[in-house]
């Protein structure tokens, strides 16, 4: 085996390793709002977002992050599925920020299952962990398809 082979080869399993623990992540946090999905309502509709805005969320955030891992289960899909998850922990770590700034009167979590007992100290950690795993993810793909002879 020559090194650029043993090279690509590795970056193949640190992707596989990347989108694996975010579809965990994904597939866990969708499942438990489905499980329990009159409870996730009672908690999206407490929040301090327009009740428009809620309902919107309700229906929307199990799909999308059981779409983000369709999308980063497959080779071809995986790249943007590294992106749609960045974009989407993102968005959760923004919230989680302005938490912890006090920007809102009250902050009920919605989040499901265990992640829910973190705290928010905790839980912002947990979320700049997957943010990172995706843009891992995203250089460790860029770079593969920049490398010679692929």
């Amino acid at each position: 085996m020559n090194r650029t082979y043993l090279s690509q080869e590795s970056n193949i399993k640190w992707e596989e390793l990347f989108s694996f623990c975010l579809i965990l992540l994904f597939v866990y946090t969708a499942s438990s709002k489905l499980l329990d999905f009159n409870q996730f309502k009672v908690e999206m509709y407490d929040q301090t977002l327009p009740h428009r805005i809620a309902t919107l969320l309700i229906w929307l955030l199990p799909g999308v992050e059981i779409s983000v891992s369709l999308l980063l289960l497959f080779e071809k899909t995986r790249l943007a599925g590294f992106y749609a998850s960045g974009i989407l922990i993102v968005l959760f770590t923004g919230y989680i920020g302005l938490v912890l700034l006090n920007y809102f009167g009250r902050v009920p979590c919605s989040c499901g299952g265990v992640i829910k007992a973190l705290g928010w100290r905790l839980h912002l950690v947990f979320n700049l962990f997957f943010l990172l795993l995706s843009l891992l993810g995203i250089y460790v793909i860029n770079r593969e398809r920049r490398s010679p002879g692929i």
